[in-house]
């Protein structure tokens, strides 16, 4: 009889252990619902805001909310447009060395390379930039990659070439690019400067309210690879030319650069401290714009 006991002692004893060990692995168990919901036990874990990759996570335990934020969050196909210019700081006594002066014409001045202001454009397009929080969301760190056209549109007659040969043929003794004062009139005159670009900024934004627009500013630098140079005209005379080529530019333009956003409106800007060709000519460029981004 006492065995009898013992051994029935002995079964609850031990199927109290497998319940209390079945319990506890119930719990941990992880139960993927869907794409954006994972269950672990009896804690629900929601991922919100993935299409724009700004992710948050929503952790429901025991009936009790906590929202957990990423650190880094990314947006895609970022796209600028604004206005380009630049800042001509030659001194064109003695003629720069990237100058020629046909003869017979007076000599070329900070009137040749004017421009139409309304008519100069800077396009960029961001594949990606991203955000890491430094101090909550007060203070960030945004940084990316992306693809900027600069158009300047000449008032005058300004040409570009790669050699020492002009439009009729005849010869200027020299192989190396130059620009000169044309003998025609332009409808379109064009230089198109294309760079590859990485931005880094330091983003200073104010608190979250509801019904409140959120102010940030982010202040930075740039570096570009120019990666093509192009002299576009149309003209009566020549028609549409596209003279593609080296123009004797920079390669790589460093730029100060800026953001100003009020809610969903962003201003950008950029400067660029050194000229942009090698030699010769001291042209700064700068731009300003609206920039089309959801953070």
């Amino acid at each position: 009889m006492k065995k009898l006991y013992f051994l029935a002692a002995l079964c609850a004893f031990t199927s109290t252990i497998f319940a209390q060990q079945k319990s506890e692995t119930d719990s941990t168990i992880v139960k993927k619902s869907n794409n954006d919901t994972i269950r672990i036990g009896s804690i629900l874990i929601i991922k919100k805001n993935k299409r724009s990759n700004n992710d948050s996570m929503t952790i429901i335990k025991d009936g009790s909310e906590v929202k957990r934020n990423k650190k880094t969050s990314t947006n895609y196909f970022i796209v600028d447009v604004g206005f380009a210019n630049w800042d001509d700081q030659t001194n064109y006594s003695p003629t720069p060395s990237n100058i020629i002066n046909r003869p017979g014409t007076p000599g070329f001045n900070g009137e040749d390379l004017k421009l139409r202001g309304g008519k100069s454009a800077n396009v960029n397009l961001w594949i990606f930039m991203q955000k890491i929080k430094l101090a909550k969301e007060n203070v960030n760190l945004k940084y990316g990659l992306g693809v900027e056209w600069h158009n300047y549109n000449f008032r005058s007659q300004t040409s570009f070439r790669e050699s020492g040969i002009l439009p009729n043929g005849s010869g200027l003794g020299t192989n190396a690019p130059f620009i000169f004062r044309d003998s025609i009139s332009f409808s379109k005159n064009k230089l198109n400067l294309k760079y590859v670009s990485v931005p880094l900024m330091l983003n200073f934004a104010t608190n979250k309210k509801k019904g409140t627009p959120r102010l940030s500013a982010s202040i930075g630098v740039s570096a570009g690879y120019l990666i093509r140079e192009r002299n576009k005209q149309n003209s009566n005379d020549r028609g549409k030319q596209k003279n593609q080529g080296d123009y004797d530019l920079e390669r790589f333009k460093f730029s100060y650069i800026g953001e100003l956003g009020l809610g969903p409106v962003r201003l950008y800007g950029s400067y660029s401290p050194k000229s942009i060709f090698e030699k010769g000519l001291n042209i700064r460029p700068y731009a300003l714009g609206v920039r089309f981004s959801n953070w």
